[in-house]
C-alpha cells in the first residue's frame, strides 16, 4: 500500500502542514499519539530512544520528554521539549502548545508553536494532519532546516513499523 506523506513548509504563514496516512484503524493511531508508552516505541527517530519524564494527556495537562542519543544518559544538560495541551477533541484532533525546556518543564526559548493533530479515518487506513504555527519566521527556518523534516519522517516509518506489527498480530 502506498501511503501519503506529504510535508509542507509555507514561509508565507509561518506554518509547517504535515499530512501522513497509516495502514490502521483510528482507534490504534490515537493510542499513538496519545499514550507515552506508545510513543516511546515510535517517537524518536532510530538510533535515538525517547524519555518521558512526565505525560497527563488532559486538557491543561503536558507531555515532558527528551530524545536520548546512544551511549548518552539523561542529566542536567539534557534538552527537553514540553507540550501543553491546549484543547482534546477524543479521537478528532488535539491542539498543543510546544516549546523547549529544561528538565523541569521551565522554558529555555521565547520560541514555541501551536500544533494542531487532526485524525480522520476512511478506506482502511487513518490520515493525521499536522499544522504546526510559529509566532516567529526564524524559528520556523531553523527547524525547518535543522533536521525536523528528516526526524518527522523518521518517527513515522518507526509508527508506521509499529502498527504493521498491531494490525497483523490480531
Amino acid at each position: 500500500m502506498n501511503l501519503l506523506f506529504d510535508f509542507d513548509v509555507n514561509k508565507e504563514t509561518k506554518t509547517i502542514n504535515i499530512t501522513r496516512e497509516f495502514a490502521a484503524g483510528l482507534d490504534l493511531v490515537w493510542d499513538a499519539f496519545t499514550k507515552p508508552e506508545i510513543l516511546a516505541l515510535w517517537h524518536a527517530p532510530k538510533p535515538f530512544t525517547l524519555y518521558t519524564k512526565e505525560m497527563n494527556f488532559s486538557e491543561g495537562g503536558r507531555w515532558l520528554y527528551t530524545m536520548i542519543s546512544p551511549g548518552a544518559s539523561i542529566d542536567s544538560n539534557s534538552r527537553y521539549s514540553m507540550v501543553e495541551y491546549l484543547k482534546i477533541n477524543p479521537k478528532t484532533y488535539y491542539s498543543s502548545r510546544n516549546t523547549f525546556t529544561d528538565e523541569n518543564g521551565n522554558s529555555t526559548s521565547s520560541a514555541f508553536s501551536i500544533t494542531t493533530n487532526s485524525f480522520k479515518e476512511g478506506d482502511g487506513k487513518t490520515t493525521v494532519y499536522i499544522e504546526k504555527k510559529f509566532e516567529d519566521l526564524a524559528v520556523l527556518e531553523m527547524m525547518a532546516s535543522n533536521g525536523f523534516i528528516e526526524g518527522t519522517a523518521a518517527g513515522f516509518a518507526n509508527l508506521e513499523e509499529y502498527l504493521s506489527t498491531i494490525t497483523t498480530s490480531k
